[in-house]
C-alpha cells in the first residue's frame, strides 16, 4: 500500500504483472475499510476547501480535521456545494462525532458552503481563511492590471506576476523592474500599495486594531477610484465577521493548502484519475493518515 500511495497505480501494477484495475480494487477495499474505521469523536476544527481532479468543473470538497493532533483529512465527497456539508455531517455522525461538536470552520467565502455550515454545523463560527482573502485581492489587482494594459502595453507587458508575488519572492532582477515601475503614475501602482497596506492587516496583534485598521483600509480602498478595489472592499464587509474572526483564531486553511499540493502532485504523477472514486482514494491514502492495511503494493 506504500508503494501506492508514492507512484501511480499503473506502474505499480505493471510492476507486479497485474491488472491496474485488480490493483484498484484491492485499494479501494482497504481504503475504505480505514475510512470506516476512524474515529471523529474529538473533531471540533474543520478546514474545508475543494481540488479538482479533471478539468472544467470536477471537483471534490476535502473536509479536514485541523487539530494540531490530527492534521488529516477525514471525508472527501463528489462537488462543492451545501450538499458536501451536509453528508460530512451525517458521515461525522456515523463515527462517533455529532455536527454540535464542531465549533470552528476554516473556509474560502463560497455561499454554498456558508449555507451548508449554516444548516448542518450550527454551533461553528466561521473563520475566512486568510490564504483565500487574499487570492481574491490578487485578483483584484490582477483585473486592475488588465484593464490599464489596454493603454499602457508597453509599460505592463509581462509584469502579472510582479504584482501577485510577495516582494520577498521576487528575484534581484524582478525587484528591480518592479522598483522602476512603482516610480510611474499607474492604477496598478495604486492597487498594489493598497495590496501592500491589507497585508499589514494579518501581522497586528490585537483583535481590535485590526478592525480599526481594516476600517480605514476600506475607506480608502472605495475611495481610490479603482472599482475591482472597491469590489474587495465590499465583499470584506459582506463577511466582516468570518475576515475579522481570524484574529481570534489564528485557525487557517494553510493545511489543506499543503494537502492539496500533495493531492495535485500524485494527481500530475498518474496523469489524472479516470473517476472521482479513484481520485478520493488516492486522496485518503496520500493526506488520510489512515492506518491502512496489509502493507502490500
Amino acid at each position: 500500500m506504500v508503494l501506492v500511495s508514492e507512484m501511480p497505480v499503473k506502474p505499480v501494477a505493471e510492476l507486479v504483472g497485474e491488472h491496474d484495475t485488480k490493483i484498484w480494487r484491492v485499494v479501494h477495499h482497504y481504503v475504505d475499510e480505514a475510512v470506516e474505521a476512524q474515529d471523529l469523536s474529538q473533531t471540533e476544527q474543520l478546514g474545508v476547501d475543494d481540488t479538482s481532479f479533471r478539468r472544467g468543473q470536477d471537483y471534490v470538497t476535502v473536509f479536514a480535521d485541523l487539530e494540531p493532533t490530527e492534521r488529516r483529512a477525514v471525508f472527501v465527497c463528489e462537488g462543492r456545494d451545501a450538499q458536501t456539508v451536509e453528508q460530512f455531517a451525517g458521515f461525522l455522525e456515523g463515527h462517533g462525532g455529532h455536527p454540535d461538536n464542531i465549533v470552528e470552520v476554516c473556509q474560502d467565502m463560497s455561499q454554498a458552503y456558508l449555507a451548508g455550515v449554516r444548516d448542518h454545523l450550527t454551533k461553528a463560527k466561521v473563520t475566512f481563511d486568510r490564504y483565500h482573502v487574499k487570492q481574491k485581492l490578487s485578483e483584484a489587482i490582477d483585473t486592475v492590471r488588465r484593464q490599464e494594459a489596454k493603454t499602457h502595453k508597453g509599460l505592463l507587458k509581462n509584469t502579472r506576476y510582479l504584482w501577485l508575488k510577495q516582494p520577498d519572492n521576487l528575484t534581484h532582477k524582478q525587484l528591480d523592474w518592479l522598483d522602476e515601475l512603482l516610480l510611474q503614475p499607474l492604477d496598478t501602482v495604486r492597487a498594489y500599495e493598497l495590496a501592500l497596506k491589507f497585508d499589514d492587516f494579518y501581522e497586528l496583534t490585537d483583535p481590535a486594531e485590526a478592525e480599526e485598521y481594516l476600517r480605514r483600509w476600506v475607506t480608502e480602498a472605495r475611495g481610490s477610484g479603482l472599482e475591482p478595489m472597491a469590489k474587495f472592499a465590499d465583499m470584506l464587509e459582506a463577511h466582516w465577521p468570518g475576515v475579522l474572526r481570524w484574529h481570534r483564531t489564528r485557525v487557517s486553511n494553510g493545511l489543506l493548502e499543503g494537502l492539496n499540493s500533495l493531492i495535485q502532485t500524485a494527481k500530475r504523477r498518474a496523469r489524472g484519475y479516470r473517476s472521482a472514486r479513484n481520485f478520493k482514494t488516492m486522496i485518503y491514502l496520500v493526506v488520510g493518515k489512515l492506518k491502512v492495511g496489509p502493507q502490500m503494493p
